[in-house]
């Protein structure tokens, strides 16, 4: 399973900010969306990331408060990025290497979207579960042998 099937089901819905707007703005933009993360994009190309994770530090670090800090001086400039064609075992690998939460998909340049660590897990325990729906299906099918029993020859 590659991250392009995490994103067709998902959608492409993206939501950016920039990286010279107010934290509080971006803060308030993740609460209102219920979302953990925002892509920063600058100049059309990707700039950085900034998660709940990176807020949280700002506020602790600003005693309490957002004050007046830009986005650039609080997110993650060098995210883990992937392509639409990598697959999920890598991305899956690479998320709990970096402690990653979020991570953005780029075909080149371009972004495609964001897959989270939920994403990642939901699309494995899926492919787990239709897995064993097929296993399951098959046992029941088994074919039977030439004495009428349907246990395997070895």
């Amino acid at each position: 399973m590659k991250v392009s099937d995490i994103l067709r089901v998902k959608g492409s819905t993206l939501f950016t900010v920039s990286p010279d707007q107010g934290l509080a703005e971006a803060v308030t933009t993740m609460a209102s969306l219920d979302i953990g993360s925002l892509v920063v994009m600058e100049f059309g190309n990707l700039v950085g990331m900034l998660t709940f994770r990176e807020v949280i530090a700002a506020i602790v670090r600003n005693g309490g408060g957002v004050g007046t800090l830009a986005v650039r001086s609080v997110m993650d400039d060098a995210p883990l990025t992937c392509s639409p064609e990598t697959e999920i075992d890598e991305v899956r690998r690479m998320m709990l290497v970096r402690h990653a939460r979020y991570m953005p998909v780029l075909d080149g340049k371009t972004l495609m979207g964001v897959v989270s660590f939920y994403d990642v897990a939901k699309a494995v325990v899926d492919g787990q579960d239709f897995e064993n729906r097929m296993l399951k299906a098959y046992i029941r099918d088994w074919p039977v042998d030439e004495v009428g029993t349907d246990a395997p020859k070895l």
